[in-house]
């Protein structure tokens, strides 16, 4: 047998203790698949508390970096999170000291991954981060490997099990947002302060990557149009059912004319959608291939146990001697490929006024849309109040950004407009 693959492990939180636990309980099934022992031999972490799994056994620091240069470790795993500070220093270090690297840092992936890979790949060993998109759902994987034969043309899903939390339950009970992430919080399912989750930052980091992936450009987090879902209300939510749609927050990535499309935002999908029935705490990807058609995976995104099995996965490869590109090709073959504007993107809109009800209202809107070639599909409004406030609700049938965004400047600066208008884009998928 193959001598033992030696680990050391920054970072003892929740995907941290997860990853121990696993490599603990299953060490003896992993041996044997893998004809070789993997052997925790540091871990790191500030925190001394006792934990619920056995640590005694290893050398423990309280410095990330120290350990890197102590250790004798083949495989450092970076489960410190962060773009910056101790995550990314631990990680350049290590790739320079002919280490292995596994992490599941999203945002360190988005941000500093082509200079990362470029390290890993001069000094001939392995970044990987399967754990840093979609939790446990080997998107990662069946990008760079079990599709590699396929032209992928669009990579979209579900990235955020937070939103995809709060969007279900709004749906399910009716209520407003801001109750719905006080019970995810008390849950556990949405951070303290959670704006990385709820304005779509997380989702837009795990694009950023997948795009690279699926279409061999150069990583470009800045090139992401990013929405969150704050602004989605019960009434956008009742209206969707009413027209045979669900609310989803979606990262979709796809290949077009103009070049590629980096977009995260609420859609409104058809109910009858195979993404719109996966509720609750869970992720999904669809990818579309010239060959296989489309794939889907649905499974938790995030979490201690769904994770760390995507962070031993990325281990399991390096036991075995499984390499492979960290984005799929070398980074020096990556493609500039150019970044397709917002303003140019074409698809059709669900749009909610709140207009004083009174004539002319119908002939106003449908003025300032026939100027900017906006054509209205279907117009819903439930009752009059003369002289009051009613919603009124259109859906758009396919159109450019840059007109339907000019066409609500202008019909928001109508006096009978009491709120901003709300716009969700509707994805036929």
């Amino acid at each position: 047998m193959a001598s033992p693959l030696k680990v050391a492990v920054a970072g003892l939180g929740t995907v941290g203790s997860g990853t121990i636990k696993l490599l603990q309980q299953n060490a003896d099934r992993l041996t044997e698949r893998l004809g070789r022992a993997i052997l925790i031999t540091a871990v790191c972490d500030k925190d001394h508390s006792p934990r619920d799994y056995p640590v005694d056994g290893y050398r423990w620091y309280d410095d990330a970096i120290r350990m890197v240069a102590e250790t004798d470790a083949d495989v450092i795993v970076e489960l410190i999170g962060g773009a910056e500070g101790p995550a990314r220093a631990v990680c350049e270090r290590a790739l320079a000291a002919g280490r292995h690297v596994v992490t599941a840092n999203k945002a360190l992936i988005a941000h500093h991954g082509m200079a990362l890979a470029a390290t890993a790949e001069a000094n001939g060993v392995t970044l990987a981060y399967e754990a840093a998109v979609a939790g446990g759902i080997p998107i990662i994987k069946t990008l760079r490997e079990g599709l590699i034969g396929n032209e992928r043309r669009q990579v979209f899903g579900i990235l955020n099990g937070t939103c995809n939390y709060i969007l279900t339950g709004m749906r399910e009970t009716g209520r407003e947002f801001e109750a719905v992430l006080a019970e995810a919080q008390a849950l556990g399912y949405a951070e303290a302060d959670p704006s990385f989750d709820v304005d779509g930052i997380d989702t837009a980091h795990k694009l950023a990557i997948l795009a690279t992936v699926a279409f061999g450009c150069t990583l470009d987090f800045k090139a992401v149009h990013v929405e969150g879902i704050r602004h989605v209300s019960p009434v956008d939510i009742a209206y969707a059912d009413e027209l045979g749609y669900r609310i989803k927050l979606l990262g979709i990535a796809a290949l077009t004319d103009r070049g590629v499309e980096r977009r995260v935002h609420p859609c409104m999908v058809p109910a009858g959608a195979q993404i719109a029935h996966v509720e609750g705490v869970f992720n999904a990807l669809v990818v579309d291939g010239d060959f296989v058609d489309t794939v889907v995976q649905v499974g938790r995104g995030a979490g201690e146990r769904p994770t760390a099995s995507a962070v031993v996965a990325d281990i399991a490869d390096i036991a075995r001697g499984t390499r492979q590109p960290t984005f799929g090709v070398s980074v020096r073959h990556l493609r500039p490929l150019p970044a397709a504007p917002m303003a140019s993107h074409r698809g059709a809109y669900y749009v909610r006024l709140m207009v004083v009800d009174r004539p002319g209202v119908f002939a106003d809107i449908a003025s300032i849309l026939r100027d900017n070639d906006v054509s209205m599909e279907a117009v819903l409004q439930r009752g009059r109040a003369p002289g009051e406030a009613v919603p009124v609700v259109m859906t758009i049938h396919e159109t450019e950004e840059a007109a339907m965004v000019k066409s609500l400047q202008q019909i928001q600066a109508l006096s009978w407009v009491v709120e901003p208008p709300r716009m969700i884009r509707i994805e036929l998928i």
